[in-house]
């Protein structure tokens, strides 16, 4: 069974869950595309994947500074 987690523990201090949702679908493709390109079926989906290396802190949203102008 998936355990459950929490969007603020994803966003490790960020406030944009727009920043987060689309880090997680870009990263999904990318998966999805990799494994394509080795011929390798997916056993776990591409999301979940994605979800746990943000998790893990394997990658970080890198969001832009706001403008003050």
């Amino acid at each position: 069974m998936y355990k459950i987690l929490s969007i603020d523990d994803m966003l490790m201090g960020r406030k944009s869950k727009y920043a987060l949702a689309v880090a997680v679908a870009k990263r999904a493709r990318e998966i999805t595309d990799e494994m394509c390109e080795r011929g390798e079926p997916l056993i776990e989906k591409a999301v979940n994947i994605a979800i746990n290396e943000f998790k893990n802190h394997k990658y970080e949203i890198l969001e832009p500074e706001k403008y003050e102008g």
